[in-house]
């Protein structure tokens, strides 16, 4: 469980397409080649500690022939962003995604002295 120790929570949101490969013919729509798409979020202003992180697809674009494989995470947290990474495998085409994430943790207070 993370426990927030201060009462300057901050939630952050946003929801970006992290690819749209239909468009171009790209590796994820042709089924050929790297099968995992990453994109590194930054946060508008850091947070104390690395933050709570809640992802989801908020828009996939799936060809209906094949069988529909998806694994999406949030990597490489850090107290300023974050890694979104979405994999998919075998013979899965996958013209676009969009995802949504929330992050939520502590604040800097800007009274809190920094001894080091």
């Amino acid at each position: 469980m993370k426990k927030l120790r201060n009462n300057l929570i901050g939630i952050e949101q946003g929801d970006p397409v992290l690819f749209s490969d239909f468009e171009d013919g790209g590796e994820m729509w042709t089924g050929r080649g790297q099968r995992e798409r990453r994109r590194r979020i930054s946060f508008s202003e850091p947070f104390r500690s690395p933050p709570a992180i809640q992802i989801a697809i908020s828009l996939w674009d799936m060809d209906a022939t094949t069988v529909i494989r998806a694994d999406i995470a949030s990597e490489t947290i850090t107290e300023s962003g974050f890694d979104l990474v979405f994999r998919t495998w075998g013979d899965t085409r996958v013209a676009r995604i969009r995802v949504g994430w929330t992050a939520i943790g502590e604040l800097v207070d800007p009274e809190d002295w920094d001894l080091y």
